[in-house]
Order: C-alpha cells, then structure tokens, then sequence
C-alpha cells in the first residue's frame, strides 16, 4: 500500500453509472497525469468498471466500499489491484491478503487506529475527513500514532488538498471532484483531463 500511496499524490474516487464510462474516463485520467484510480461499489456498473479499466496496463485500479470478503474477490477476478474500505474489517483484510492484494481500511477515532495497529498496519484511510476536523484532526491522531501515514478521504476538494499533503503523514488524499458524476454522464473527458493536470499541478506546488 505504500508503494500506492506514494505513486499519485490524488487517487480519483469514481462513480460509475455505466460500465461503458470506464475507458474514456481511464483515458482521460492518464491524460491528465493521474495512475491510480479507486472504482467504488456504490453501483451496479463498478464491478465491470474494474473489468474494462485492468486493460489499461498505464493504470492501477482499485476497488473502493468494499464491505465483506466476497467483494474482494469478485474485485480481484475483476482485474482490481488494490482495495478501499470505509473501516476496519478484520475479515476484508484477511482475504485480501489471502488474494495478495493490499488494502487500506478507513478509521475515524483512535479507538480505530487501535484496531489497525494490532492488525499490523500502518497505512489507513482517514474518512470522513472533513467532518472528523481536516489536517488538524490528523495532526493530533498523528501524534500518537507516529508510525501511521493517513489518506484523507471526504471533504477533500481541489481548495485544500494542498494543507492536507503539507502533512508529512500524508502521502496522498482521495476525491471526487476531477471525476464528478455529471462529467461521467455528459462524456466531458477534456474536462476530466484538464481537472486531473491542474489537480496534480496543485498537489505539486509548495504549500503556502
């Protein structure tokens, strides 16, 4: 997961409404510079989203909501590389594992972090972010958990990205804003690709 973490500063958290999005989306992403992108499970169209993305061999894709361990894997058997949870389950990492996938569980309280130390891990997701209290909310859980790196996920936007990767435990942060439903349906993936390259500008540019 590190390795992840460390490649795109901003990994996409997609939507898909139609399988048939997922190529020009992954198109338009690679355009724009972006590598790394999480197909969630909110729909119907995400499993064979996943499908058609694993044949670009330029993106790594991932599966996001994942909530129990079958779909870990039916995403792995649909070409997913890695997986997203909103919390922490024992048994989701479990299998994942088992499939040789890594993944990254959401937490919210120390109680959470808690829960991922004894498991052995030390990359997590921090969701939602915006409501839980932003970089300052991580900066304090930082603080006793030192050896955690943080991807902040929820309330992210192109405006504070960049105080949220002035954080040196936070190597990337999740969203939605490059790859917003609307932009999806009416096949703007011009929009997409120029959203994905100012994004990666701002993640990039020295904070302050």
């Amino acid at each position: 997961m590190t390795e992840l973490l460390t490649r795109c500063p901003v990994i996409p958290v997609v939507v898909l409404d139609d399988p048939a999005q997922a190529l020009p989306l992954g198109a338009a992403l690679l355009a724009g510079g972006i590598d790394v992108v999480e197909i969630t499970l909110r729909t119907e169209a995400g499993i064979e989203g996943i499908r058609a993305l694993s044949e670009l061999p330029e993106l790594t894709v991932g599966a996001g909501s994942v909530l129990l361990p079958d779909q870990v894997d039916r995403v792995v058997d649909a070409g997913a590389r890695f997986v997203v949870s909103p919390g922490v389950s024992p048994d989701v990492l479990a299998r994942a594992a088992t499939c040789g996938v890594p993944a990254l569980p959401g937490v919210a309280t120390a109680s959470d972090l808690m829960a991922a130390a004894a498991l052995g891990l030390t990359e997590v997701k921090f969701f939602p972010a915006g409501l839980l209290g932003g970089p300052a909310a991580i900066r304090a859980l930082a603080a006793p958990f030192g050896d955690f790196t943080f991807m902040p996920s929820g309330g992210v936007t192109a405006s504070n990205l960049a105080d949220y990767l002035a954080l040196p435990q936070v190597p990337a942060v999740s969203g939605s804003w490059m790859v917003d439903p609307a932009l999806l349906r009416e096949e703007r993936w011009d929009e997409v690709t120029e959203r994905s390259a100012t994004t990666l500008r701002a993640a990039a540019a020295e904070p302050g």
